[in-house]
């Protein structure tokens, strides 16, 4: 593979918090590096959100802050279509030096559960539906939302909800054509764009591949192109859960089928119930609910999401066509059956969204669970205390850190590096005094 002699490109992995880490490097070291990868140590994955090591993660001093290796997951690079100089990047996926999975990696995570199914011959099809808030350009300055000026010549800043109105994304065509011409040129398969509830939030849904790593790898994609050509386009964008107190949050909803060696969907039984298979992959996500919370909403903003009548699930439940459920079994001809679970924030780490959503319907399946009762209705009028998803950051911090299954599907070393990065995260946002304690309480007290 060759590359202009003036063209960069940049080669990533992707830390346990979606960050993307790597290199930019000249055109004339493409071709070593997609043979040979990269260096960087291996505590680069269990970096907390600000890129500081996690000292308690056994990664750092404890191995001499040793390397792995980063290989390409294609040898093909992509384009930076927003970028103002010709460049390309590049996505990797981290192993040890002696060519074995580095197992805290987020690819090599859901590669583990992929694999799993493998082995029983099947194959997992997957569809990210992720939303964002498109700001003006001020916001990434001053570190707080605005919502974006409508590029129709009448100086109108968006204020209002206005849900699946067509005439709000009329005043950001430039916007959106240069989003899907971006995904074109990355060979991402955009579907609909639908405007949200929020002022300037949008949702982009992205088609079903039967690859689960191929799915999460444009979900990453997307993320940094939405950002990139937001601020070309003299915006900003964020996926952040709940940027606005009073609107509605950023969520990361996942469609799920499952196809057999045949390539038949073994979710369809030919009646609207499903296949039992089916109806034990939700027994198992749901039974998995609460220890996959962590990477679900893996931040403190996360949690905000989850507040009364903010419209995210509040408790592990499944259900027909209804939308306040965590696990929705959407209407649809029956060859297309298939599981959306509602519970994932859009500032979610893609691999681990689609590695917890997996991994509980392996579990389901391999121990044949059966579900509760499909609710009808309103699922947040239910008092069933056993179903209740922790709604704190610590506490989904203590269910992570102590599950068996997740140990056993998604790995103990993975399970001890991010555990570690969210307690090290934890307790330096705990050590910080907030604006709102000083306007309460300085000069009061």
């Amino acid at each position: 593979m060759t590359s202009n002699k003036n063209t960069e490109f940049d080669f990533f992995i992707t830390d346990l918090n979606g960050n993307l880490r790597g290199k930019r490097m000249p055109a004339g070291a493409l071709n070593k590096v997609l043979h040979e990868g990269i260096k960087l140590p291996r505590s680069v994955v269990g970096f907390d959100f600000w890129g500081a090591d996690v000292l308690d993660n056994g990664l750092v001093f404890e191995t001499g802050d040793s390397d792995g290796v980063c290989l390409p997951v294609s040898d093909t690079p992509l384009p930076v279509p927003w970028s103002d100089i010709p460049r390309q990047q590049i996505l990797a996926m981290m192993f040890n030096s002696d060519g074995t999975a580095f197992e805290a990696d987020p690819r090599q995570v859901l590669k583990r559960v992929v694999d799993r199914f493998k082995a029983k011959g099947l194959r997992p099809v997957m569809a990210t539906e992720l939303e964002f808030y498109l700001m003006d350009g001020k916001s990434e300055t001053t570190q707080r939302p605005i919502p974006p000026m409508l590029a129709d010549g009448r100086g109108r800043r968006l204020s209002n909800t206005e849900g699946y109105a067509v005439e709000e994304m009329d005043g950001f065509d430039a916007f959106f054509a240069d989003i899907r011409n971006a995904c074109e040129a990355q060979g991402i398969e955009a579907d609909t764009i639908i405007a949200e509830m929020g002022p300037g939030q949008f949702e982009i849904n992205l088609n079903h591949v039967d690859d689960p790593l191929l799915a999460a790898d444009q979900a990453i994609l997307f993320k940094r192109l939405v950002r990139g050509v937001s601020r070309r386009n003299g915006y900003g964008a964020t996926f952040m859960a709940k940027p606005y107190a009073d609107q509605s949050g950023n969520g990361f909803h996942v469609h799920f089928s499952l196809l057999d060696e045949a390539g038949r969907n073994v979710f369809d039984d030919g009646t609207d119930a499903g296949s039992k298979l089916m109806q034990q992959a939700v027994a198992g996500m749901m039974a998995t609910m609460p220890d996959t919370m962590l990477t679900l909403a893996p931040n403190l903003n996360s949690y905000r999401r989850f507040m009364p009548g903010a419209h995210a699930p509040t408790i592990a439940s499944w259900g027909y066509e209804n939308r306040t459920v965590a696990l929705r079994i959407p209407e649809s001809p029956c060859v297309a059956r298939r599981i959306e679970h509602r519970v994932a924030g859009a500032d979610a780490n893609p691999y681990l969204v689609l590695a917890s959503v997996l991994a509980g319907a392996l579990y389901g399946i391999e121990q044949e669970m059966e579900p509760v009762a499909p609710i009808e209705g309103d699922a947040y009028a239910e008092s069933n205390d056993a179903l209740v998803l922790p709604n704190k950051w610590e506490d989904a911090t203590d269910a992570f850190e102590n599950s068996a299954v997740l140990k056993e599907y998604l790995g103990e070393e993975f399970q001890r590096v991010y555990s570690s990065a969210k307690r090290q995260e934890q307790r330096l946002l705990s050590e910080r005094i907030t604006d709102v304690e000083y306007e309460a309480y300085l000069g009061l007290l």
